[in-house]
């Protein structure tokens, strides 16, 4: 399945974030994520992404691998996502190592999630703060197909026009590499 998805900045958090729990009741989650390449950076070059994600919400912990393989939509970088949970994430950040993948970034991101139906499709918002980063983002989300995609990205669209996001505010731009940009100015 293709993950849908549209980023955008948001002007008015606060204001997202009242409509959203409208529409459903607020997860908080905090997201621990190592990203992976080969030593080559070809997985990068390529569009492609190898994540371990830790999730902490509400005192429980889960972890999830996830491969995305490149953007199908380069409008919008909607991609393939292949995703399955896991035990322990030093024990794969030891499997990924040893089969020569490198750690690319870690970077935290602060979560407000919402899950609900819409335009006839089930749908993921995340309202996302990350440290290194200034302001807040949402992401929308919902699964499709290839034959899909396009209805189900017109869909993600129609509903953050709802909540007063638009056009003007989406983006494309990687949290990995804003937080690369971001750390490198520190120094």
């Amino acid at each position: 399945m293709i993950e849908a998805e549209l980023k955008a900045r948001v002007r008015d958090p606060d204001g997202l974030r009242e409509r959203l729990r409208r529409l459903a009741e607020e997860q908080r989650s905090v997201y621990r994520d190592t990203y992976y390449d080969r030593a080559d950076g070809s997985f990068l070059r390529e569009g492609r992404e190898l994540r371990v994600r830790v999730v902490d919400r509400g005192g429980a912990r889960r972890t999830v691998l996830t491969y995305k393989e490149p953007a199908v939509d380069r409008a919008s970088g909607s991609k393939p996502e292949h995703e399955t949970r896991i035990d322990d994430p030093e024990v794969i950040d030891t499997a990924l190592r040893a089969l020569g993948a490198v750690e690319y970034v870690r970077l935290t991101k602060h979560c407000a999630n919402y899950r609900f139906t819409a335009h006839g499709r089930d749908m993921l918002a995340t309202v996302v703060t990350v440290p290194e980063l200034d302001g807040a983002f949402i992401e929308l989300e919902t699964l499709a197909s290839e034959d899909e995609l396009q209805d189900a990205l017109g869909a993600v669209r129609a509903v953050l026009k709802e909540l007063d996001v638009t056009d003007r505010d989406l983006t494309t731009e990687q949290y990995t590499d804003a937080v690369i940009r971001a750390r490198a100015a520190e120094w």
